[in-house]
C-alpha cells in the first residue's frame, strides 16, 4: 500500500469507528505530537493510543470526518478535515500530518 492508501484506510476506519481496523493502521509505538510545539499529546504505544480512541469512539456515536483536502509528498500525508459529532455535538476543523513508514503510520502531528 502507498502512504496515501494507508492514511485513507485509517480515515475510513475512523469514520466507521472501527477501533481494531483503525489502530491496525498505526505502528505499535505511534507518536502523537502537537505541531509546531512538539509537545507529545499521547504517550507513544498501542495501549494508550487504543484506549484514547476507544474512549473517543464510545463518547462520539455520530463522529464523522470530512476530508477537505489532502497533500501527499512521499511518506508524508497532510489532511485538512472537518470533524462533526465529536463528543456529542462539537465540530472542528483539523490539520493532521501523518508520517508513514512501511505499511503503518508511525507519527501524527495535530496542527495547533
Amino acid at each position: 500500500m502507498t502512504s496515501e492508501e494507508i492514511v485513507a484506510e485509517q480515515f475510513a476506519a475512523y469514520n466507521a469507528r472501527d477501533l481494531d481496523r483503525f489502530v491496525g493502521c498505526f505502528a505499535d509505538n505511534v507518536a502523537v505530537i502537537g505541531f509546531p510545539s512538539g509537545t507529545e499529546m499521547l504517550a507513544a504505544g498501542d495501549p494508550t493510543f487504543r484506549d484514547t480512541y476507544r474512549a473517543l469512539f464510545d463518547a462520539s456515536p455520530t463522529l464523522h470526518a470530512e476530508l477537505l483536502s489532502r497533500i501527499v509528498h512521499g511518506r508524508i500525508v497532510i489532511d485538512h478535515e472537518f470533524v462533526t459529532g465529536l463528543r456529542g455535538d462539537q465540530t472542528r476543523t483539523a490539520v493532521v500530518i501523518y508520517e508513514v513508514s512501511g505499511t503503518r503510520i508511525e507519527k501524527i502531528w495535530f496542527v495547533d
